[in-house]
């Protein structure tokens, strides 16, 4: 008897269960058959990811009473082994790229890298029921697995550590051997929508030779699959599409998913003017978005939304990711899977652009969450010139997808059933497990990067092969013949209905001499105004009674007594209600709740999103204070009266760039919602530079999209380095044009609380820009009354009180913290000759009001600009193409590389005379 004949008084596929089992969760089986598994293991050959680890084989003692038995069980392991591998390596081995042959991987899945041959092929095993069908030949096993794993459709998930999740998928793609299985009438549906696809782009290529496009052709199947995609949400209950791409394909997508009038799209291949002169300057054709409304076959009505984009790939990611938030939390904050965000990506972006990373990170956090996202990449393997294998590292562009453990399915773009099919499993797993699938789209780019590029100066080969190759259509077609559902004129006569309809439509817009731009999401901003400079300056009421004020105060001075809190947070809370209920010297951080407060009893939502904004920076603001023995997050102003708004604080990841961008189209979305992003400091802003540039400061100058997003970017000189001290401002005024923004630099705590009232008060929507104080947060002369809160409104401009205006030789105009040196400075100098003007606003700049004010000096003859940045930043050369009524002296910094010196010393000493230049005429640094 040797020392495995105990395995033979069991059924084999027992054993083929367990050690599925123990292959998902080796602690889910018993100790001793742990064991067992675990030198099986090692005993045979085993696969570490794509490198092959051989280990020696432990080979069972012979005996003529079971060697057979044993034998036999051992192979079933085997088997079990292979399966694995096809679960875990066969998405290696697919039939999915239409023009490459693909790259080899070791090792392969042939049957002797698991102790298997072909003699082992007519064999039973019990091990078929792990795919769950009845113990058959390993041939048979063959065949189920390489068509579930190695066909069209490779699947990536072995990864995942759920069991479950495992099994879920395992359980979907087991389904017919993870083949489409369509009715006649679906196939046809597939075959009318890749028709679209097809003709769309060869009319467009025949009428506009030359034109830039950015053609689909060679993934013309994605219109299909989105198509199919948006008929089958609908029947989950999804209400509401958010989808973002970039320029290839995207007017494929808006003709025939969301029914852009085409003679629109014509009018702008023609390059007519638009019917707005004032407001809007326009984007090229394949950068615009639409918003529409959509009846699905089976009679349901949803809302489509393709956002605009800049040709910065990837951006739109997160903007979606921000729309899609503020529509689940505006109408489905229960039931968040009732919006469907869709990302379509290139192949070259999404692995060289790093924002994915961040919007990826953020997707399973709370303040960013969006209930799973659908991405699809139209994978071209090539990026402009540069050939797939010098793109990335990773072997796959979609291997982001890993980082937070999402399924991805390589789809062949030729196989339209394929593609549809792998579209309707990425469905049900964002519905059922509400996170993010990949859909990886391998095609190809008919022509270069644009159409009237050469692709053959760089992929002279794959080009002669694309240009031999078949269609997506005329494949499919072929297919669709050869099962007998349509005959040879079915395809030409869809092409020759729809192909009509494009010529009456290119006809009829020609008779038309300007072209329509709809505004993307016009149906969330009814109500709202197109706004020029002489709005952007009109004075709003932005007053609050005191009992409203005392409501906030009520809420945000009292921490609930069923709680216990730090020593220092009770002291804090304890300070602001000696502020407000003793003092009434209210400070920065004070009056900031207190406009919240007020916004929110008006009925206006509140979402403050960046790195450390529940506490601050600079632990000024703790929106958000923490139970000590629990660390239960405690919103105190969640608890005030009256309060019909939502307030939400969120400590966002450590990024810029992606989360400014999730929070622009937060605030594009839902135009009540005071959307706020905070830099850590100001100078991290330019992590989002992009955002800033493409978006915030032109998006309505290009797509007439309004967005109230507010940025706080810390700013000050106080030694603290050149990326602790200045917000770039110069950079900010100079994206400042017509009436696409404002910018701001406030002094007093009430003018900063008029401000934010203000920025909800208007009837139309800019972007904010503020820069906020940093020392001045607990200066002591840095306070403001009840009263100026209650009575007071936004000054743009605030003159000098202070002073005999008649006495007055030197005017000082300044903006920020600087005021505050600057006036210490004349007390110390005794100067009463000398006023500081704070312009608050610099854009739109109040030049009026500067007129007026200069007015009352008559006997001033000195008029400086003081600015604490160096000569080439700040807003020093702003001024000097603005602000024209009066000769300006500059005292400042001198010109400068980095924005501030690493040394404390001497900044300090640069910083005094700066100030020293304001007082002496004659002082020269």
């Amino acid at each position: 008897m040797d020392r495995f004949s105990f395995l033979n008084a069991a059924h084999t596929d027992f054993f083929a269960q367990l050690y599925d089992q123990y292959l998902e969760n080796p602690d889910s089986v018993e100790p001793s058959w742990r064991g067992f598994f675990q030198g099986f293991d090692f005993g045979i050959a085993t696969y570490n990811g794509e490198n092959p680890v051989i280990q020696p084989e432990i080979k069972p003692v012979a005996s003529a009473e079971n060697n057979g038995g044993t034998e036999k069980l051992l192979k079933e392991f085997n088997v079990i082994k292979l399966i694995d591998a096809y679960r875990s390596r066969g998405h290696l081995f697919t039939r999915t790229n239409p023009v490459h042959k693909r790259r080899t991987y070791s090792p392969t899945l042939d049957l002797e890298n698991f102790g298997l041959s072909k003699a082992d092929l007519p064999l039973v095993f019990d091990a078929a029921r792990i795919i769950k069908i009845e113990p058959c030949s390993l041939a048979e096993i063959l065949g189920h697995l390489d068509k579930i794993y190695c066909q069209s459709i490779g699947v990536e998930y072995m990864y995942i550590r759920n069991p479950n999740d495992i099994k879920w998928i395992q359980s979907k793609i087991g389904h017919n051997d993870n083949q489409p299985d369509f009715s006649i009438e679906k196939k046809k549906a597939i075959m009318h929508k890749l028709n679209q696809a097809v003709a769309f782009e060869n009319f467009l290529h025949t009428k506009y030779v030359g034109q830039k496009r950015f053609s689909l052709e060679g993934g013309e199947s994605i219109i299909p699959a989105i198509d199919a995609l948006i008929e089958q949400a609908a029947e989950k209950g999804v209400e509401h599409f958010v989808m973002g791409m970039a320029h290839r394909g995207r007017l494929n997508v808006l003709a025939n998913i969301f029914g852009k009038s085409t003679q629109d799209i014509f009018s702008e291949f023609d390059g007519k003017d638009y019917n707005d002169q004032e407001y809007f300057d326009g984007d090229v054709k394949y950068h615009l978005g639409l918003s529409a409304e959509k009846r699905t076959s089976s009679g349901k009505t949803i809302t489509i939304n393709l956002a605009p984009n800049p040709s910065h790939l990837e951006t739109v990611g997160a903007v979606i990711e921000g729309i899609t938030r503020a529509q689940q939390d505006k109408y489905f904050p229960n039931d968040f899977s009732k919006v469907l965000p869709i990302a379509v990506h290139g192949d070259a972006a999404i692995a060289g652009q790093g924002i994915l990373y961040e919007i990826i990170q953020m997707s399973q956090l709370d303040g960013y969450k969006t209930g799973g996202t659908i991405h699809v990449v139209i994978n071209n393997q090539v990026g402009f010139t540069t050939n797939y294998l010098d793109a990335r590292s990773s072997t796959y562009c979609t291997d982001v997808a890993k980082v937070t453990l999402s399924p991805v399915l390589h789809v062949n773009a030729d196989d339209a059933e394929a593609v549809v099919h792998a579209m309707s499993f990425a469905l049900d797993f964002r519905m059922h497990f509400g996170r993010d699938v990949f859909i990886d789209l391998l095609g190809y780019r008919k022509y270069g990067h644009n159409e009237g590029d050469e692709p053959r100066f760089t992929q002279p080969i794959l080009y002669k092969i694309i240009a031999k190759h078949k269609n997506p259509r005329d494949i499919y077609a072929e297919k669709l013949l050869a099962e007998g559902v349509i005959d040879d004129s079915y395809v030409k006569d869809l092409e020759k209905v729809y192909k009509a309809d494009l010529e009456v439509s290119l006809e009829e817009s020609r008779k038309k001499e300007l072209t329509i731009i709809t505004p993307f999401l016009q149906n969330e901003w009814k109500g709202f105004e197109s706004a020029g400079i002489s709005q952007m300056l009109t004075k709003v009421d932005t007053t609050y009674s005191k009992e409203g004020l005392t409501a906030v105060a009520n809420a945000i001075c009292n921490l609930p007594s069923d709680k216990k809190f730090i020593s220092k947070v009770q002291k804090l809370i304890n300070d602001r209600k000696t502020m407000f209920f003793e003092t009434n010297k209210l400070d920065w951080a004070m009056a900031e709740h207190l406009a919240y407060g007020s916004l929110l009893r008006e009925g206006f939502d509140v979402r403050l999103s960046g790195q450390d904004v529940e506490r601050g920076t600079f632990s000024h603001r703790h929106a958000v204070v923490k139970v000590e023995d629990s660390e239960e997050e405690v919103a105190l102003i969640n608890s005030l009266e009256g309060k019909k708004g939502k307030f939400n604080a969120f400590n966002s990841l450590l990024s810029e760039y992606g989360v400014l961008g999730f929070d622009y189209g937060y605030a594009l979305t839902n135009p009540n919602a005071l959307t706020i992003w905070e830099a850590q400091f100001g100078d991290f802003s330019n992590g989002a530079q992009i955002m800033i540039d493409q978006y915030i400061s032109c998006g309505e100058d290009k797509w007439n999209n309004q967005n109230g997003i507010v940025l706080l970017l810390p700013h000050g000189y106080e030694g603290q380095g050149a990326e602790h001290s200045s917000g770039r401002m110069e950079r900010f005024l100079q994206l400042c044009a017509r009436q696409n923004m404002f910018v701001a630099d406030c002094t007093t705590p009430a003018n900063f609380f008029h401000l934010l009232r203000r920025q909800m008060k208007l009837k139309f929507r800019k972007p904010l820009i503020v820069f906020t104080p940093k020392s001045l947060l607990r200066d002591p002369r840095v306070v403001s009354s009840i009263e100026e809160l209650e009575n007071g409104c936004f000054q743009e401009t605030i003159d000098d009180e202070t002073v005999n205006k008649v006495e007055v030789k030197t005017l000082v105009f300044c903006t920020g913290k600087f005021y505050y040196d600057i006036t210490a400075e004349r007390e110390i100098r005794g100067r009463k000759d000398v006023a500081v003007v704070r312009i608050e606003q610099l854009f739109p700049l109040p030049a009026d009001q500067l007129t007026e004010i200069i007015a009352k000096y008559p006997n001033a003859d000195d008029f400086v600009w003081a600015q604490e940045e160096p000569k080439n930043m700040g807003a020093y050369g702003y001024m000097l193409m603005n602000f024209n009524q009066v000769n300006l002296r500059l005292a400042s910094l001198r010109v400068s590389s980095a924005s501030a010196s690493g040394s404390y010393t001497r900044s300090k000493n640069r910083h005094a005379k700066a100030i020293k230049m304001v007082f002496e005429k004659d002082f020269v640094r």
